[in-house]
């Protein structure tokens, strides 16, 4: 068995024979098919499923604000930001779920429900179920972050721990599914779920009437299809454009292949969107509505987060801070002087990762950067150094001798810094004034 089942029954036990009031399940390779998701016949959702769900959820989630950004002169665009990570469980996963919870029967709501997730999707489920009394079982992967199990522990719901990847969650998620009668809910590709995002798209045109271009991150393909239908019905003209990671390109693939395909998932800033497979209802829907799909860097998320906490005093997790970044490394040229929402979908960073992913975002802009300057030994030679970086108005982060290494003569110092400057430009200037006071040199600007 891989990862392992929180608090389970002994394993010297047998399996074969589960007592129905058990959590768990014996792990195995039988295909569980989700009915909801079948390849073969994909369901279409249209504008009535999402005008449904707006129905049916209002009240229940946060109307989420579409602010206009002070970034859109520096763009040359007005950006205006729907800030989804602002529900209560910090992302639109929450419309969703709610949806789909509420449309149980009353068998099944009594019954439960159960999902595979590593975040978002479990902590918008086991919320809504328990303000709508719905049992919620969901199966995280190992290396889920430990804060939102928590969470979920936190809303009631039956969390197991279980899988070394998300393919090993769901398998187990679908054989629990099947063997305790538990209604599945695939969070980016259940049509319940699909409908109960695209009002997001409701509220966007409600907001920005005169909106002409909305990008949209994309994972599992969920929320861009249903915004599209949302956007594309009320306003025939706008562009839908979706963004992903450059390590998790699976709905380009999709696109490109008619049908969805597996893509390989690297690790990235916008976990949210490492989807290897992405839905087939969602492809389905969304195809033949989006006008583009873009991949960004890394560097260009990391940015993306930096430039949200200083400029817009948003937390936004990678996946959610996905739409700037195509912004800002300059994908979307076509958009100048066009009014443009930029969905920042969800907040749920790691803590942990945030300082980290700061760093990145300052060594991307220029601003934080390092480099090596080979000065003498001599008294005096570091001094010198730094009050060269001083007269810039360059402030030294960290500082570090190395003497072992160098080629040149014993009474030489190789002096590694990292500093931090105003931006690239200030960055550039420094590097001039270091090669142009001394013969060696070693500078590094991440871009």
């Amino acid at each position: 068995m891989n990862g392992h089942v929180e608090n389970s029954f002994d394993e010297t036990n047998d399996t074969s024979d589960i007592d129905e009031h058990s959590n768990y399940v014996e792990y195995s390779d039988e295909v569980v098919l989700d009915p909801f998701c079948n390849p073969e016949q994909p369901v279409l959702v249209n504008f009535n499923d999402v005008s449904a769900a707006s129905f049916k959820i209002k009240g229940g989630i946060e109307k989420t604000p579409c602010n206009f950004s002070q970034m859109s002169k520096q763009y040359g665009m007005n950006i205006y930001f729907k800030k989804d990570f602002l529900q209560y469980t910090g992302s639109f996963k929450e419309r969703g779920a709610r949806y789909t919870l509420l449309q149980l029967n009353e068998e099944q709501a009594k019954k439960g429900v159960v999902a595979a997730s590593a975040g978002n999707h479990a902590l918008a489920l086991t919320y809504h179920g328990h303000l709508l009394n719905i049992p919620v079982t969901v199966v995280m992967p190992i290396v889920a972050p430990m804060m939102k199990v928590e969470a979920c522990r936190q809303y009631g719901a039956n969390v197991v721990v279980f899988g070394r990847d998300f393919g090993e969650t769901k398998q187990y998620a679908m054989l629990l599914s099947k063997k305790k009668g538990l209604h599945y809910i695939n969070g980016y590709d259940h049509p319940h779920i699909v409908a109960g995002q695209g009002t997001m798209g409701l509220e966007i045109i409600d907001q920005v009437p005169q909106v002409d271009a909305c990008i949209v991150p994309v994972g599992g393909g969920g929320l861009i299809a249903g915004v599209a239908v949302a956007l594309k019905t009320l306003k025939p003209s706008i562009k839908i454009i979706g963004v992903e990671s450059e390590r998790s390109t699976g709905f380009q693939a999709a696109m490109a292949a008619g049908k969805p395909v597996y893509s390989h998932v690297g690790q990235t800033l916008a976990d949210g969107l490492a989807v290897p497979v992405v839905g087939v209802n969602s492809l389905a829907t969304a195809k033949n509505l989006i006008d583009k799909v873009v991949t960004v860097k890394e560097s260009s998320i990391a940015l993306a987060i930096l430039r949200l906490i200083e400029q817009e005093k948003a937390v936004v997790e990678g996946a959610g801070a996905a739409g700037l970044a195509a912004i800002i490394q300059g994908c979307l040229p076509e958009l100048k002087g066009k009014n443009v929402v930029v969905c920042l979908c969800g907040g749920n960073i790691d803590t942990t990762a945030l300082g980290r992913v700061i760093e990145r975002g300052l060594a991307a802009e220029g601003r934080l950067i390092r480099f090596g300057v080979t000065v003498s030994d001599r008294p005096g030679g570091i001094a010198e150094l730094t009050k060269k970086i001083a007269d810039m108005g360059v402030s030294i982060k960290d500082i570090l001798h190395e003497r072992a290494w160098l080629q040149t003569d014993v009474f030489s110092v190789m002096v590694r810094c990292v500093v931090e400057t105003r931006d690239l430009d200030h960055a550039k200037e420094l590097e001039r004034v270091m090669r142009s006071n001394y013969d060696h040199v070693e500078f590094w600007l991440d871009q």
